[in-house]
């Protein structure tokens, strides 16, 4: 089984949560999407600073341009909102923690393409629309599955935690929306 078959199968209920949680925002209020933003904004500066940490660098030549954290304060501050309190970074030792969630990262940007959809043309949407190389996204599940992964069960274990933060990053802004 590849690396992205494993991580999709044991992470399938993290992600269906993350989905269900994050598809209560209305992103055609202002306000709702304002806090969709500071949700992600919680979770994505600190999980890119763990993936450096653990040296995604190093797996993924490409990372700067897949980076989307200053995307997303680029988008708050548009709307004159403030940017959040960060979660804590996980903490990625090995290889196998670094691609779990990595995997999560670049997932949520399909995701994003979809959500763009719902936001008004008169809001700033530079975190959720397409970035990068055409082919980025094959680029990158093409190297996970080529990853020397021993544990996919540590991978697993990250994208968990990854997605973790963002049901509680969610689940909090989701309840500060009047």
């Amino acid at each position: 089984m590849s690396l992205r078959s494993a991580l999709r199968a044991q992470t399938a209920d993290c992600h269906a949560a993350v989905d269900t949680l994050f598809g209560s925002f209305n992103l055609s209020r202002t306000q709702d999407y304002k806090a969709f933003l500071r949700a992600h904004a919680r979770v994505v500066p600190s999980v890119e600073h763990a993936l450096e940490n653990g040296g995604i660098g190093r797996l993924l030549p490409d990372w700067p341009e897949r980076r989307r954290a200053h995307l997303l304060a680029a988008d708050i501050r548009e709307l004159d909102d403030r940017l959040p309190v960060l979660l804590p970074q996980p903490v990625l030792r090995c290889d196998a923690a670094v691609w779990g969630a990595a995997y999560v990262l670049e997932g949520s940007k399909l995701g994003g393409v979809l959500l763009a959809k719902a936001v008004p043309d008169h809001l700033p949407s530079s975190y959720l629309s397409p970035q990068g190389p055409k082919g980025a996204m094959r680029l990158f599940m093409d190297r996970l599955d080529a990853s020397k992964v021993d544990d996919p069960g540590v991978a697993a274990a990250a994208a968990r935690d990854v997605f973790e933060l963002f049901l509680k990053a969610g689940q909090v802004e989701l309840e500060a929306v009047p």
